[in-house]
């Protein structure tokens, strides 16, 4: 399949869906031609632009599964309603790529894939933290050019992180699941910056820490900070874990990066433009004690020249949820959203996971702005035979 083609599955089916890129699995595309829905499936594996995405929606779709490498603007979308389509589902957690208002307005149900990578995404954001602090990427590109003549006492030496202060910058599901990683498994104290307390995430390491002193250990402490500068100057590792918007963007510029410690380690495997990516590698090259590790870009999938030069900064191409049991469950995530809202059956509210069962539930999901559409939601249930109640508005 070439960039200009689309395979085509159901050729018969009632409703047309246009799915802008192929997705792992087989689950995803068996929901939606099981639902009567021909499925168009793009062979691009280059981001495809606005007038790539309106020639393959053509006249007639229905819906469409999207990728957060496309813009959704108002334009895009009009093109969407124009041709028929009612819903689009974005295959990933995060839709700063999609113009949630313009698709409201124009009455198109958006999507997304929650609550199936958390832990997935988690996991790299700890990877990269331990890549980063003991020069993983320095040390293997040494000892691939053949440099490695025998152990040395001061060959490559990093961060021990056991212990030391850990900085959270966004504590909601993905960020408050790396905490817990690195407190109950490196003993850290945390500090956290978020617009609302997780007292979740705060009774879990009073409790780690109970079970600590009760063992004659120090205990572990967590406290939520009101300035996020104070975190930046008291934390040994930052991890960026916030959504993406006008006030996010650039949220580490260069002012922040120098209230940070000069051995501090920077995270972000959230969104690119969080970073000043100009300010940051100047940062690293003033400072060659700091580290940054990166899985997101702020111009992705361009890189900001010098980035990758720089032996404190370790960068992998945006791998977040990249494992075969979540990027197959977010395809399914997708398709469900799609084939539900298509059928005209309701969002539901709650955890995603019954979706990924034998039986699902007969809902979409997760429908970002269901309540501004006046969608019926199910309430979350854990099973499908959850009461269906209509929303307010």
């Amino acid at each position: 399949m070439s960039d200009a083609e689309c395979e085509i599955h159901n050729a018969r089916g009632r409703w047309r869906v246009v799915v802008t890129k192929p997705l792992p699995g087989e689950r995803w595309l068996e929901l939606l031609t099981s639902a009567g829905c021909r499925v168009d499936v793009c062979g691009a594996t280059r981001p495809l632009s606005v007038a790539d995405v309106k020639r393959i929606m053509g006249g007639t779709c229905d819906g469409a599964i999207a990728q957060l490498t496309e813009r959704w603007d108002a334009d895009t979308l009009q093109a969407l309603k124009d041709a028929g389509g009612r819903v689009l589902s974005n295959y990933a957690v995060g839709y700063d790529n999609v113009d949630v208002p313009a698709a409201t307005a124009l009455g198109i149900a958006v999507g997304n894939t929650p609550g199936i990578l958390t832990e997935t995404t988690a996991e790299l954001a700890v990877a990269l933290t331990f890549a980063a602090a003991r020069r993983i990427v320095e040390a293997q590109r040494f000892l691939a050019e053949g440099r490695f003549t025998g152990w040395l006492p001061s060959l490559y030496l990093g961060k021990r992180l056991w212990r030391k202060t850990l900085g959270v910058v966004g504590a909601g599901r993905i960020g408050a699941a790396y905490a817990r990683m690195l407190v109950s498994g490196h003993e850290m104290d945390l500090l956290y910056f978020d617009v609302h307390p997780n007292e979740a995430l705060e009774a879990f390491v009073r409790e780690y820490g109970a079970f600590l002193a009760g063992r004659g250990e120090a205990p572990v402490t967590c406290r939520r900070v009101a300035a996020l500068e104070e975190l930046l100057g008291r934390a040994d590792v930052v991890s960026l874990h916030l959504a993406l918007s006008a006030s996010t963007t650039h949220v580490i510029d260069a002012t922040r990066l120098e209230q940070m410690k000069e051995t501090a380690i920077l995270v972000n495997s959230a969104r690119g433009p969080l970073i000043d990516e100009l300010a940051l590698v100047d940062h690293c090259r003033r400072h060659p004690a700091f580290t940054a590790a990166l899985d997101v870009f702020e111009h992705e999938p361009r890189l900001t020249p010098g980035l990758v030069a720089c032996d404190n900064i370790v960068a992998v191409p945006h791998l977040g949820s990249a494992t075969g049991w979540t990027r197959r469950g977010m395809a399914t995530l997708a398709a469900a959203n799609v084939a539900a809202v298509v059928r005209g059956w309701p969002a539901w509210s709650g955890d995603v996971m019954p979706f990924l069962g034998s039986d699902p539930p007969c809902a979409a999901p997760s429908i970002v702005n269901a309540a501004e559409l006046g969608l019926s939601v199910v309430e979350g249930a854990s099973s499908p035979s959850a009461q269906v109640v209509t929303s307010d508005g």
